[in-house]
């Protein structure tokens, strides 16, 4: 039975036990050599205690998988095969020597380690790396204040459907009727009337047309909110009459709410803007952010900030509602001296 290293692993010895030669310009060789896993160790073992049962996974195997999973998107399952068949990764996950006998833990313990291994952590144990990275070209330089820093501001984009008002409103007007049959009751009666067929066919006229003119697109967005606004009264009633919604039924309700608020307003203000506005049902922390590209002026996820020094890339700043980078210019320069 083989023990994993708690610390860095000799690239020398894996090999003679491996019995084959590792390329050193390999990635996850190279990758596992900057990686202070010493430091990183002593800082967070705590989140891995051994007690009563089976033996603690080490951190290093716990944050090598979380790893190399982002890098290559791999399924649980497959991800603790591809670990078991290659040597590479299983000397960056910290094993003493080669070992296919069988899986380096069991699929199910991935879930475990997101949870202890929080995206927090992943930030500070990025620092962690930068730091030391930076603290050993200060030793070869001399200088712990020379360098350059590029700074730039950058969208992950989200995958929505393009928001159009009229398909907003016919998704929360669907997601609507949904609340209306769950909360009913036969004994209550006759079920409230949602005219879901007429609000489809009206839908399906206008989404099926040629051309949207301006008229043509108001006159369908004053009718999906007038059928969503019957589903709301209807959902109101069943809620004051003692219904009760699960905590996901009910966050999505307020969505749809917010989303029929700011329809409305901008529909009676003949606007096109309004605050934090809501493009997905889905999605609704996903904001739009002006780019001002030719062909694409308007993108639509997370707005980033990333910094550049030496190589190293730092996420300095995320937010979904848009900003202006340069009122945090100062900060980031801060964090680099």
């Amino acid at each position: 039975m083989y023990r994993y290293s708690d610390g860095q692993i000799s690239l020398t010895d894996f090999q003679q036990l491996l019995g084959m030669k590792l390329r050193e310009d390999n990635r996850w060789v190279k990758k596992a050599q900057i990686i202070p896993w010493n430091k990183i160790e002593v800082r967070y073992a705590a989140l891995f205690p051994s007690k009563t049962g089976n033996v603690a996974k080490p951190l290093r195997l716990a944050l090598g998988a979380l790893i190399i999973q982002q890098e290559y998107g791999y399924p649980d399952e497959e991800l603790t095969l591809q670990i078991q068949e290659n040597p590479y990764l299983q000397y960056f996950c910290g094993y003493p020597c080669f070992d296919d006998s069988k899986p380096p833990f069991d699929a199910s313990l991935m879930v475990h380690f997101r949870k202890r291994i929080t995206p927090e952590i992943l930030a500070e144990i990025n620092e962690m790396i930068i730091q030391e990275a930076r603290d050993d070209k200060d030793d070869d330089d001399n200088d712990g204040n020379s360098g350059t820093m590029i700074v730039d501001a950058t969208c992950a984009p989200s995958h929505i459907r393009y928001p159009q008002d009229v398909s907003l409103l016919n998704e929360a007007r669907e997601n609507a009727e949904k609340p209306v049959d769950l909360l009913h009751d036969p004994a209550d009666g006759k079920k409230p009337r949602t005219y879901r067929k007429a609000a489809r066919k009206a839908y399906l006229k206008y989404a099926r047309s040629r051309k949207h003119t301006a008229k043509m697109t108001r006159k369908a967005i004053r009718v999906q909110l007038g059928y969503l606004r019957r589903d709301l009264s209807h959902i109101d009633k069943m809620l004051q009459g003692g219904k009760i919604l699960t905590l996901r039924q009910a966050q999505r309700l307020e969505t749809i709410r917010n989303i029929y608020e700011q329809q409305k307003y901008m529909y009676d203000n003949h606007t096109h803007t309004v605050p934090d506005r809501i493009v997905s049902v889905s999605q609704p922390f996903v904001r739009p952010i002006v780019r001002g590209k030719a062909g694409k002026p308007v993108e639509f996820g997370m707005k980033l900030d990333i910094s550049v020094v030496d190589g190293w890339s730092r996420l300095e700043y995320h937010s979904f509602d848009a900003y202006n980078e340069a009122t945090r210019l100062q900060e980031m320069i801060a964090c680099f001296g």
